[in-house]
């Protein structure tokens, strides 16, 4: 048996209550914070809260060399841990499909997503989200500008009117990971006065949510990681209700219907 577990947006703690028993009841567990981290713990803190031993692989010992991981979930329970919701990233549906072909059973025990979250915190309700995107450092995509694929993402949503939630990237191998003030900085080159949502340490004790143009935001701080920012598309009065009280944004900017 293969069972992959979301431990949720933050610490030890944000794991599901279906999630500590499987965890806690597995032969082996492996992890990879790769695709995200919880900022608000560690591995050891993990294993001495679950009374477990974690075994953390890179990106190749997930998507080049699992054969380990598939052989141990052939005879034994084999948890696999990462954080959020389990499923998001194709990486871990790659590696169920492989578990599939060889003949090991699979369960999906999900955890909080930062969408969800984000949608919870601003107050936009989440069937008014369109496709997302992830805004990636400048370095790491090599040319000069937003990628296509953030503006077009953006562009397209505000055309139907809807939100969009623009992750920030992450090198978590490097223990980097962009601020809201970075990423505002960067999409304020193509919309300097185009309102968004900062989204902080969604999950934590201390969650900040922060409205105001790019331009705006470029210039603010919003703490330690993680950040997301969201862009508003046309709210319900009742949205642009939430904005104005959860985020202090300036009512007069909002795309309201």
């Amino acid at each position: 048996m293969l069972t992959f577990i979301g431990l949720g947006l933050y610490d030890e703690r944000s794991i599901t209550v279906e999630g500590r028993e499987a965890l806690r009841a597995a032969d082996r567990a492996y992890a990879e914070f790769y695709t995200s981290k919880l900022l608000g713990t560690t591995v050891e803190e993990l294993e001495d809260a679950h009374d477990v031993s974690i075994e953390v692989r890179d990106r190749a010992g997930v998507e080049q060399e699992p054969d380990d991981v598939l052989t141990a979930a052939e005879s034994e329970d084999v948890a696999f841990l990462t954080a959020g919701d389990t499923m998001i990233s194709t990486t871990h549906v790659d590696l169920r499909l492989r578990a599939h072909d060889r003949g090991i059973e699979t369960r999906v025990i999900h955890g909080i997503t930062a969408q969800t979250a984000a949608s919870s915190l601003t107050g936009l309700q989440n069937y008014r989200f369109g496709k997302a995107t992830t805004l990636p450092f400048p370095y790491a995509h090599g040319a000069d500008g937003l990628p296509a694929s953030v503006t077009k993402t953006i562009d397209a949503n505000r055309a139907d009117g809807l939100h969009t939630v623009v992750y920030l990237d992450i090198k978590a191998e490097r223990d980097e990971y962009m601020s809201a003030d970075v990423g505002a900085e960067l999409l304020a080159e193509v919309y300097p006065d185009l309102v968004g949502v900062v989204v902080a340490r969604a999950g934590s004790p201390d969650p900040l949510v922060a409205a105001g143009t790019m331009s705006e935001l470029a210039e603010r701080s919003f703490g330690d990681p993680l950040h997301l920012l969201v862009v508003p598309g046309e709210c319900h009065l009742l949205e642009a209700d939430a904005l104005v009280e959860l985020a202090d944004a300036d009512r007069d900017v909002l795309d309201i219907v």
